[in-house]
C-alpha cells in the first residue's frame, strides 16, 4: 500500500509547536523578507510567508523595492537590516534581477541572520559536515518529512535529481550525513532512466513537469519531488504522481508535500536564528 507522505499535515504540527513556543517566550522573533522587482509569483511567495509567519507570532517585515535598485544599494539594505538589532532573520526572496549578482546579495547576509543558509559560512559549515546556524530550508525540510514518517535514511541507495545550491546539492550532503549512498544527477546525466530505477529514494529537483514515470521508478521506492511546475493543466510536480503511485512505497504529493515543508522550516529557522542571536548577543 502507498503511502502519501502528507507536507501539509506535518507543517501544521510543526508550525503549531513554534506557535506555542513563541507565546512561552513572551518575545517576538522578526522576519524580515526582501522583495525586488515585481514578479507575481515571488510576490505570492512573499505573502505566503508573511502570513504565516504572523500566524505564528513572528513580526514579519516585507521590503519592496524597485526592479532597477542597484546592487551597491540592495547591499546598503542588507547592511542595515544586519545592524538592526531587532531583526533576527533576513530572507532575500528569489529570482533577483539579472543586473544583480545574487552571490555577492546574499553573502552579504550575517550568518547569524542568514534564514535560508545560502551564505558561504552557513553552506560551507553544512559541507564540511559542522553544524551550520541556519540549514537551507527545503532540504532540511525534506530531511525531517522522511523522519516524520520514521524511514530510515541509513543505508538507502538514494538519488538527487538537481545540483542547485538550493535545493540538490544541500540535499545530497544531508542525505549524506544520514549515511545514505548519494547519487547526484543533473540535465546533462545520460540514462537518467536506468539510474533512476535502481535507488531506493528519489528526490526530483529538476523542474520538469512529470519528467519521472513509472518506468523510472522501482518497486516499492520512496519518491520525493520538489518540483512546483506551472502547466497548462494546472500545477504538477516533477514526478507523474498517478503514473508511479501504485509501484511506490511512499510519495509526496503536489502540492501539499515539501512545498510547506519549506515554510515550516522557514519559521523553525527564524526562531533557531532568534534564539542564537540572544545567546551570543544578550
Amino acid at each position: 500500500m502507498t503511502i502519501i507522505l502528507d507536507g501539509k499535515q506535518t507543517a501544521e504540527k510543526i508550525t503549531e509547536n513554534i506557535k506555542k513556543e513563541v507565546t512561552e517566550l513572551k518575545a517576538q522573533p522578526t522576519l524580515a523578507v526582501v522583495l525586488v522587482g515585481s514578479d507575481k509569483a515571488s510576490q505570492l511567495y512573499v505573502r505566503n510567508k508573511h502570513k504565516k509567519a504572523e500566524e505564528v507570532g513572528f513580526k514579519s517585515i516585507v521590503i519592496n523595492l524597485p526592479e532597477e535598485i542597484t546592487e551597491n544599494n540592495l547591499l546598503e539594505q542588507i547592511l542595515l537590516l544586519n545592524d538592526d538589532v531587532n531583526i533576527n532573520a533576513i530572507l532575500i526572496q528569489l529570482p533577483l534581477p539579472e543586473h544583480i549578482n545574487k552571490e555577492r546579495i546574499l553573502d552579504a547576509i550575517h550568518p547569524l541572520k542568514d534564514v535560508d543558509g545560502f551564505t558561504s559560512y552557513n553552506f560551507g559549515r553544512l559541507a564540511l559536515g559542522y553544524t551550520p546556524f541556519a540549514i537551507p530550508c527545503t532540504p532540511k525540510g525534506i530531511i525531517r518529512l522522511l523522519d516524520e514518517y520514521k524511514i530510515n535514511i541509513e543505508g538507502k541507495n538514494a538519488i538527487v535529481i538537481g545540483r542547485s545550491n538550493i535545493v540538490g546539492k544541500p540535499t545530497s550532503i544531508l542525505m549524506q550525513k544520514r549515511n545514505a549512498t548519494v547519487t547526484v544527477a543533473h540535465s546533462k546525466t545520460k540514462d537518467l532512466k536506468e539510474i533512476t530505477k535502481t535507488k531506493d529514494i528519489i528526490i526530483s529537483a529538476i523542474g520538469k513537469p512529470k519528467l519521472i514515470t513509472a518506468d523510472y521508478v522501482k518497486d516499492d521506492a520512496i519518491v520525493i519531488d520538489v518540483g512546483i511546475n506551472r502547466t497548462d493543466e494546472g500545477l504538477c510536480g516533477d514526478v507523474d504522481y498517478k503514473g508511479v503511485f501504485d509501484k511506490v512505497s511512499y510519495i509526496t504529493p503536489v502540492p501539499g508535500g515539501i512545498g510547506p515543508m519549506t515554510i515550516a522550516m522557514l519559521l523553525e529557522n527564524t526562531l533557531e536564528l532568534y534564539k542564537l542571536q540572544k545567546k551570543f548577543m544578550g
